[in-house]
C-alpha cells in the first residue's frame, strides 16, 4: 500500500488529552472550546487581541439549553505559535482568508484542521493552503451566538457534528468530539456531508433573513416557499453528490425550536456581514455549472445582495 493509502487509514494520532486550538471563538468556536476545556482538554483559541485578551481575563461563559450554564478557562492568542493536535476552524467564510494567517503552517505541525464553516468551497482552500492530508471535512448542525467576546448564547438543543472520511482513521477525532459533549458521526462521502448540510441551511439562511423572521414564521406563513426553496436546493445537493430528500428536510424544520433564528439573520442584524456567496452563492454556481433552473434562490440572493452590496 503507498504512503497516501496509509495515511487514509491509519487513525489520527490523539494523546489522551490533546491540544486544541479553535480559529474564531464565536457562537460555535466559543461553545466547542468551552465543552473542550470542561472535557479536561488544554484549548488555546485563537482570535484578534480584543477577543484574546477577554478570554485570557475572564474565560469563556456559556448559556446553552442543552448544557446549562458554565464558565471554562482557555487559552488565547492571537497567532498560534506552538503545535497543536486538532485546529477547529470556525470563523466566518467571509473573514477566512485574513483568519488563516493566525496559523501558520509550520506551528501546526503534525495536527489536523477541522474546519466547521457554512458552504462548501472551503475545504479546497484549506487544503490549497495546509495539505489535503491536514484537512478533515466536517459540519455542525447548532444555533449558538456570541454576544460579546467570550459570552456564548446556545438556542439549540442539540450540538451534532459530522466528520467525512474513513471510520479507522476519524475514531480517535470523533471520540474527542463525542467526550466533550456533541452527537458526532463520520460518514465516508465528503460531497454527501457537504451537499447534505447545504440543502438545508441555504433555504433557512436565506428565508429568515429576506423576511426578517424566525423559522416559526416561515414554515408557517411561508410554507410554499420554504417547500420551494427547499426542492432547488436538495436539486442541485443532488446533482453534486448529495442525498439529501426535500420532505426530511421539512420534518427537520418543523421539528426546530420556533424562535430559532439562521446565523444570516443573525448576521444581518448586527449590520455584519452576510455569508451570502458561501451559501447562497455556492447553490447558484453548482446549479449552473449542472443546468438546474433555481428561480426561487435565485431570486432571494439578488434581493438580500441588493440590500446588503455583493456578496462577501
Amino acid at each position: 500500500m503507498s504512503d497516501t493509502g496509509r495515511l487514509a487509514i491509519e487513525p489520527i494520532p490523539l494523546p489522551s488529552r490533546p491540544a486544541v486550538a479553535v480559529l474564531g471563538p464565536g457562537g460555535v468556536g466559543g461553545l466547542l472550546a468551552a465543552l473542550l476545556s470542561r472535557a479536561g482538554h488544554r484549548v488555546i483559541c485563537i482570535a484578534g487581541q480584543e477577543t484574546a485578551d477577554a478570554l485570557r481575563r475572564d474565560g469563556i461563559h456559556v448559556r446553552s439549553r442543552q448544557f446549562g450554564d458554565l464558565t471554562a478557562t482557555v487559552e488565547a492568542d492571537t497567532e498560534l505559535r506552538e503545535p497543536v493536535d486538532v485546529c477547529l476552524v470556525t470563523v466566518k467564510s467571509t473573514a477566512l482568508d485574513a483568519a488563516l494567517d493566525r496559523v501558520p503552517t509550520r506551528p501546526l505541525a503534525d495536527g489536523v484542521l477541522l474546519p466547521l464553516l457554512n458552504g462548501v468551497d472551503h475545504t479546497e482552500t484549506l487544503r490549497a493552503r495546509y495539505g489535503e492530508r491536514r484537512v478533515v471535512p466536517a459540519v455542525i448542525r447548532v444555533e449558538s451566538t456570541r454576544t460579546a467576546p467570550g459570552v456564548i448564547e446556545q438556542g439549540s438543543p442539540f450540538t451534532e457534528v459530522d466528520l467525512a472520511g474513513r471510520q479507522e482513521r476519524l475514531a480517535p477525532l470523533a471520540a474527542l468530539l463525542a467526550d466533550a459533549g456533541t452527537a458526532t458521526r463520520i460518514v465516508p462521502d465528503e460531497r454527501q456531508l457537504l451537499w447534505g448540510k447545504l440543502a438545508f441551511l441555504a433555504p433557512f439562511a436565506l428565508l429568515t433573513t429576506r423576511h426578517q423572521a424566525p423559522i416559526g414564521v416561515i414554515r408557517s406563513e411561508r410554507r410554499e416557499e420554504l417547500t420551494a426553496c427547499v426542492q432547488e436546493t436538495v436539486a442541485v445537493g443532488r446533482a453534486c453528490g448529495g442525498r439529501t430528500v426535500a420532505a426530511e428536510v421539512l420534518e427537520r424544520y418543523d421539528a426546530f425550536p420556533a424562535g430559532s433564528k439562521s446565523s444570516m439573520q443573525r448576521d444581518a442584524e448586527a449590520g455584519r456581514p452576510l455569508e451570502l456567496d458561501a451559501i447562497g452563492g455556492a447553490v447558484l454556481r453548482a446549479a449552473g455549472r449542472h443546468g438546474i433552473p433555481v428561480p426561487l434562490t435565485t431570486r432571494l440572493v439578488a434581493e438580500l445582495e441588493a440590500v446588503t452590496g455583493p456578496p462577501r
